[in-house]
């Protein structure tokens, strides 16, 4: 438990944060999940559109700290390695 006033208030600031990143974490999730089920439904079109809007949101929460740059960077390339292979 926090004794100090220092310690109770970054208490209450870590509590905030952490439910931002939550929502952040939960939004891009979202959207890797819309492009996942267009891959697995077989549409190339709704799967690139579904990539489009992906993307940024990936490379969003990789700026604010919720996941690391390189973490981003894998998930965004090996989607559209998926989504370029169902194109063919």
């Amino acid at each position: 438990m926090a004794n100090t006033r220092s310690a109770k208030k970054m208490t209450r600031k870590i509590e905030r944060r952490t439910e931002i990143n939550k929502s952040r974490r939960s939004r891009m999730r979202s959207f890797v999940r819309k492009v996942e089920e267009a891959i697995g439904s077989g549409d190339a079109a709704a799967a690139l559109a579904a990539f489009n809007q992906a993307q940024p949101e990936i490379m969003r929460a990789a700026s604010k700290g919720v996941i690391h740059s390189n973490t981003a960077s894998r998930k965004v390339s090996r989607l559209a390695q998926r989504v370029k292979a169902l194109a063919v």
